[in-house]
């Protein structure tokens, strides 16, 4: 959804013409059995205790799947009992640490969320990485908040518009006289941010010298497709229906939105190359009553194989490199933090736009106007 937020910070309840078909879940659940998950056969004894832990999450397919690959086994083997909430928003965790009424211990939010939410104040729990695993990477790790989930914002295409030759960069998303359609990229009005990255790659911009972001330039890489794009998307919703209803050929979007529009038979695909990889994290609010017990679930639920279960229930990635031995190729071959997929990826980085964010939007909004 996603601007410093997370994809499912911002509602996914609109896409009416697909709730049938659960094309709007928020998080895709796969065909694997659960007998099929690996076993934990090993739980640190510094990661036990007592009591309870209560967590915020996005709900909706979302929690049913941590429901069965973190909370009940962290239950099981801790002792720490999980209550779970659905609901997590930035915006509530700033009111509860300014009135001393902090319900939640944990929550899933976006790296840029707890980011920009400490940038005010004081509202996060330092992390004590001497509990977590040594699999997770140190671009997974930040003072306030440990990741847990990584997802990509991609380009996506009709297959069956572009027969001869498939798009593969955002060159190719702005040469409409070789892949002529209609696009759809996302825009502003539900607080998202916009995609500057893609504009400059576009532009010729190579991937590993995109930030900091050229804004002039990326504002005039705007203008060359300002007239193709029929939509500029506030819900990851939008960009499904649209592929979906052959409004666009041709889209920016959420990798784990594909997965049902593809499995409901819908010719579409995603073009991986030079899709920005972004990422979900626990934060523990300050004065979370059980902020140990919430340390010890981030730290367990970041392990490799509670990691691994998660993948085979959305279709988004893991955060620990040894996740990827136990889950099988075909299931790995769609996953974001796969090696193949990766390499393909741009780091988004947060904190340049913790620090542009609010002219970004500004200037965007009045660009669109003009």
């Amino acid at each position: 959804m996603r601007d410093h937020r997370s994809p499912t910070d911002i509602s996914r309840r609109t896409a009416v013409g697909l709730l049938g078909a659960g094309l709007a879940a928020p998080f895709i659940r796969a065909s694997h059995a659960e007998a099929a998950w690996p076993e934990q056969t090993t739980f640190p004894d510094i990661l036990k205790g007592s009591g309870e832990v209560r967590i915020a999450t996005f709900g909706g397919t979302m929690q049913e799947t941590q429901q069965k690959a973190y909370f009940e086994p962290f239950e099981k083997i801790s002792g720490i009992k999980v209550r779970a909430f659905p609901g997590t928003n930035p915006t509530k965790i700033k009111a509860m640490v300014e009135t001393g009424n902090v319900e939640w211990d944990i929550a899933q939010l976006s790296r840029g969320s707890i980011m920009n939410l400490q940038r005010s104040g004081d509202y996060f729990e330092k992390i004590d990485y001497s509990l977590v695993d040594d699999g997770v990477g140190p671009e997974y790790r930040f003072e306030y908040g440990l990741e847990m989930l990584v997802w990509a914002q991609v380009m996506a295409y009709r297959t069956d518009a572009y027969k001869d030759a498939a798009p593969t960069s955002w060159a190719d998303f702005w040469n409409t006289t070789k892949f002529p359609g209609d696009r759809a990229m996302m825009g502003t009005s539900a607080g998202g941010w916009p995609e500057l990255e893609f504009t400059l790659m576009a532009a010729g911009v190579p991937a590993d010298k995109l930030y900091p972001l050229d804004i002039e330039k990326a504002f005039a890489s705007y203008d060359a497709i300002k007239k193709s794009v029929v939509k500029w998307w506030d819900t990851g919703a939008v960009p499904i229906q649209l592929l979906t209803d052959r409004e666009v050929t041709m889209t920016s979007v959420w990798n784990g939105r594909m997965a049902a529009l593809q499995a409901a038979g819908v010719p579409a695909a995603i073009s991986w190359n030079q899709g920005l990889m972004k990422r979900d994290a626990w934060g523990i609010p300050k004065g979370a009553k059980n902020a140990t017990n919430a340390m010890k679930f981030a730290a367990y639920s970041t392990m490799a194989i509670p990691q691994a279960r998660i993948a085979f229930g959305i279709p988004y990635g893991s955060v620990n490199g040894k996740s990827n031995a136990y889950i099988p190729p075909e299931r790995l071959a769609v996953l974001p933090s796969a090696p193949a997929i990766k390499s393909q990826l741009v780091n988004y980085n947060y904190d340049w736009w913790i620090d542009n964010r609010d002219t970004v939007v500004s200037r965007f909004n009045k660009w669109l106007l003009s």
